[in-house]
C-alpha cells in the first residue's frame, strides 16, 4: 500500500494568482518565473498553464529547464535568468531560442565567438545596489553600444533586482530603483524591475515587464504575513493520514533525543511524512498542523519518515484522519517562521517520494 503523504497542486489557485498579478500591475506584460521545478509545482505542468493562461513570457534558472520547456512544446519567450558559463549554453540558447540575461563581459565574448546565425533578445542586468550580479551603471553605455551592433542581437532590454523590496520601510528599493531610472531614462528600451515584492508593494517600478514568482504560487513575498492577506490562493498542499493514533500520560518523551515531553495526558498521532519526504527537520515542537480540520502542534524531532503530533487528551482524531503540513487552511508561510525559515525553501525542497496529483487541469 502507498505511503498517504502527498501533495495536491490546485491549478485554478495558479490562474487565480496569475490574475491577481495582473491586477497589481495591470499596464505591464508578465514574464512568470517557473525555476526551481516551479518552485517545487512541477516545471513542465505549471509552465504549460502559466502559458495557456496568457502569461507573456517565462523565467527559468538554467539553460537546461529552458530546452526541457521548449522540447514540451512551451513557444512563449523564455528567459534565463542565471549565468551562461560555457560556448555550449551559448549554442543552446540559439538553438531553442531562450534569451540570457547578461551581467559581465565574459558573456559577451561567449556570444562573439558563436557561429549560430540565428538572434536572440537578450536583458543587460544592471546592478543599482544589490552587488550580487550585474553590471555597474557606468559601464552600461558601452554595453548597449556593444550589444546594439551584435548580429545576434535582436532587441536589447534592460533587467535589475531589488535586493529589500519585501521590506515596505527600508529605502533601499527607492534608491535602486532611482539609479536604475537614472540610467535607463535616455534609451528607449524595454525594462524589467519588479520581482513578487515589487509588484505588490512598489508599484512605480512596474515598467513594461514584471516577473512574479513566489506570489504566483500563492505565498507572500513579504516580510510579514501571508498570502491570504494580499488575495493570494495556496496552490500547493501537502498532505498526509494518521498512521496511528497513541494514549501517552503526563511526562512521557515522544520522539528522539527525548526532547519533549507530554505536558497532560494526551493522544499522540503518528504521521507519515519526515525530512526524507521535505518537510523541515528543524521544525520546532508546536509547529502548526491541521488533523482534521483542526489545529494541532508538532509533538517531538521530525524523522526521517514519520511526525508525531499532540493531539490534545480529547481529540476524536483516528487512523485514517486527514493532516495537513501546510497549504489550503494552513499557510506555508506559518509552518517556516515555527521552522526558522522561509516559504520558499518549504516548497522548493520537497523531494519525489511523497505522490503529486494535479487539480482542475
Amino acid at each position: 500500500m502507498a505511503r498517504p503523504t502527498e501533495i495536491t497542486i490546485d491549478l485554478q489557485a495558479l490562474r487565480h494568482n496569475l490574475q491577481r498579478v495582473r491586477a497589481y500591475s495591470p499596464h505591464s506584460l508578465v514574464m512568470a518565473v517557473v525555476k526551481a521545478n516551479a518552485y517545487g509545482h512541477g516545471l513542465i505542468q505549471i509552465a504549460s498553464v502559466l502559458s495557456a493562461s496568457a502569461a507573456d513570457g517565462l523565467a527559468v534558472a538554467s539553460v537546461e529547464e529552458g530546452v526541457a520547456l521548449r522540447e514540451a512544446g512551451l513557444q512563449l519567450p523564455i528567459t534565463v535568468l542565471s549565468s551562461i558559463w560555457e560556448r555550449s549554453d551559448v549554442e543552446a540558447l540559439l538553438t531553442w531560442n531562450l534569451d540570457p540575461v547578461l551581467h559581465n563581459p565574459q558573456q559577451l565574448s561567449l556570444f562573439a565567438k558563436c557561429t549560430n546565425s540565428r538572434q536572440l533578445s537578450p536583458w543587460l542586468k544592471i546592478d543599482t545596489g544589490m552587488h550580487r550580479v550585474g553590471i555597474a551603471p557606468d559601464q552600461i553605455p558601452s554595453s548597449i553600444a556593444s550589444l546594439s551592433v551584435a548580429s545576434w542581437v535582436k532587441e536589447l532590454r534592460l533587467m535589475t533586482h531589488f535586493a529589500c523590496a519585501d521590506d515596505i520601510d527600508n529605502r533601499a528599493t527607492t534608491r535602486q530603483l532611482g539609479c536604475f531610472m537614472q540610467v535607463t531614462k535616455n534609451t528607449k528600451l524595454v525594462r524589467s524591475a519588479a520581482n513578487s515584492a515589487a509588484v505588490i508593494a512598489w508599484p512605480a517600478s512596474h515598467l513594461e515587464w514584471v516577473r512574479p514568482g513566489i506570489m504566483l504560487y500563492g505565498c507572500s513575498p513579504m516580510l510579514e504575513g501571508d498570502g491570504r492577506v494580499l488575495g493570494l490562493q495556496p496552490v500547493m498542499t501537502l498532505r498526509s493520514r494518521l498512521t496511528a493514533v497513541f494514549d501517552h500520560q503526563q511526562g512521557e518523551s515522544i520522539g528522539y533525543g527525548a526532547s519533549w515531553r507530554c505536558p497532560q495526558d494526551t493522544r499522540i498521532g503518528l504521521v507519515p511524512c519526515g525530512y526524507a519526504d521535505g518537510y523541515p527537520r528543524h521544525a520546532v515542537s508546536g509547529t502548526p498542523v491541521l488533523v482534521d480540520g483542526q489545529r494541532v502542534g508538532l509533538a517531538g524531532r521530525v524523522s526521517m519518515d514519520m511526525l508525531c503530533v499532540d493531539l490534545g487528551s480529547g481529540s476524536t482524531a483516528r487512523v485514517g484522519s486527514e493532516v495537513v503540513l501546510w497549504g489550503t487552511g494552513l499557510p506555508v508561510e506559518e509552518v517556516a517562521v515555527a521552522s526558522g525559515t522561509i516559504g520558499y525553501e518549504l516548497l522548493c525542497r520537497l523531494t519525489h517520494r511523497p505522490s503529486r496529483h494535479y487539480l482542475h487541469g
